[in-house]
């Protein structure tokens, strides 16, 4: 039996529930999931694989976590994981203190990634709600610590189905909890290539070359570790048997992970990066509407932005707005500006966008899909049509302009906001766009799946002066039918 606090999970269902409309499946696979998931299905769970597996669509799940740890029934983490090796190298439990330096003494790797490059969101229950093992990392085994809470179960071989994680098993040599002020000893037979050893935590590693005739006494090898770095007795060690003897002089528990990596591995000049299911990255939370709504106060450390490898920023604004002010007055006008400003709101969410911010009568949107936008510019237009054959004269005019590319996500007055060149470019092509029309720039009309979604509307190409691109560019213009 699972204990779970029923009373503080009916009370929380229950805002839930309210919150919005959710597909009664949903809500079932989510309730079943907590009480009677174990340990592991409710630590780091992906949001994008409940969805498969539950069989409702990505954007149910993701707004059902997120409200859910609005509500305090789970924590969420942004993780960066290691391309090479699917290892979590670290978790932060919040947006402004998340590093995107990573360290990865497995595959002796360091870099920066960006936002939506190998930064998971995940969520995992509350251990107010339901206690895991994994809450308290230091009551799991050797085993669970090193494969379930540092490694990711889905990493592939590129290309192929074969798990990352078995691979390395098959290499293993020995793992080890390293209790603090004593000697811990594992025995191992070692092959021609390297012996390395990692604590996971800490990313502390040691890359011996295993060379030389083979012994067949078991050889000696002292290890030293201080909390912070391994200093092996040796500088390298002889294939056959081994005795390797790790002293942990440091106050707290250490932990080894130790591998004999083979010649053809070694060989690589570059470790390829791995294969991973669809999970949400941290860029495509920061496009989605209800986690802007829902986490006000997360923001991006004031003293850095962080890197978003591609992000599609639309802009929309209103043709005649001045004269439509005089016409009916601004109280009037701006009744209606405000009636626009939910019509879009709603179909950028519906589209699995974000408004980012609103300036004068204009809106900046943002999606972590192209396709998504796309439709979404084409629903707005769809939708303006029927507001105004609603509302008759006068009518709402739109213009719409995308563009994606690289950005960085800043936090601008208390907002969480986008800044670069690609910002620019939107802007600009936006300018571009006459009434009722939408323009692209041409890496977001050859981003996938958008000429399909443009298949049967007309479409215009031109060339146009972007601020900050060499040149002319090709620009598209989507015409009105």
């Amino acid at each position: 039996m699972t204990d779970v606090q029923e009373r503080l999970l009916e009370s929380k269902m229950t805002e839930i529930r309210q919150a919005r409309s959710w597909s009664p499946r949903g809500i079932a696979k989510f309730e079943s999931l907590i009480r009677s998931g174990d340990d592991l299905s409710l630590y780091r769970i992906n949001p994008l694989a409940f969805a498969h597996d539950g069989a409702i669509s990505e954007a149910e799940s993701i707004d059902l976590f997120l409200h859910a740890t609005r509500s305090g029934l789970f924590e969420m983490s942004w993780d960066v994981v290691c391309p090479q090796s699917g290892m979590v190298l670290d978790s932060f439990g919040a947006l402004r203190t998340l590093k995107t330096h990573y360290v990865c003494g497995l595959c002796d790797v360091s870099g920066e990634t960006d936002l939506d490059d190998f930064i998971e969101v995940t969520f995992t229950v509350s251990p107010q709600l339901r206690r895991l093992s994994f809450h308290d990392p230091g009551s799991l085994s050797a085993e669970d610590f090193h494969w379930k809470a540092r490694f990711l179960s889905d990493a592939r071989l590129p290309g192929q189905q074969v798990r990352f994680l078995d691979v390395l098993k098959g290499l293993v040599r020995g793992l080890s909890f390293l209790a603090p002020g004593s000697v811990t000893t594992i025995r191992a037979e070692l092959g021609a290539g390297a012996l390395a050893g990692i604590n996971v935590e800490t990313q502390a590693s040691f890359a011996l070359p295993v060379r030389g005739e083979p012994v067949t006494a078991p050889a000696l090898l002292r290890i030293g570790y201080d909390g912070r770095r391994f200093y092996p007795s040796s500088s390298a060690v002889r294939p056959g048997p081994v005795i390797v003897e790790v002293e942990n002089s440091a106050a707290a528990r250490g932990s080894l992970l130790l591998i004999n990596w083979p010649p053809e591995i070694l060989a690589q000049t570059a470790k390829p990066v791995l294969d991973f299911d669809p999970y949400m990255s941290g860029g495509m939370l920061l496009a989605r509407q209800t986690f802007r709504r829902l986490f006000r106060s997360e923001c991006v450390d004031e003293r850095e932005g962080l890197g978003i490898r591609q992000v599609t920023l639309l802009f929309t604004d209103l043709k005649g707005s001045t004269a439509m002010y005089a016409r009916l007055g601004d109280l009037n006008a701006y009744a209606l500006v405000r009636e626009h400003f939910a019509l879009l709101g709603a179909t950028v969410q519906e589209h699995s966008g974000a408004i980012v911010k609103t300036i004068g009568d204009a809106v900046m949107a943002a999606f972590s899909r192209p396709s998504d936008a796309i439709s979404a510019a084409l629903h707005m237009l769809e939708e303006i049509e029927r507001f105004n054959g609603e509302h008759g004269d006068p009518g709402i005019i739109l213009k719409i302009g995308a563009h994606c590319g690289p950005s960085i996500a800043v936090t601008l007055n208390d907002n969480l906001d986008y800044f670069g060149q690609t910002v620019n470019v939107a802007a600009r092509v936006q300018s571009l766009a006459e009434a009722g029309e939408i323009c692209l720039s041409e890496a977001l009309f050859s981003a996938p799946d958008v000429s399909r979604l443009l298949s049967g509307h007309r479409l215009v190409a031109f060339e146009a002066p972007l601020r900050g691109v060499e040149g002319m560019a090709c620009v598209y213009r989507v015409m009105p039918a």
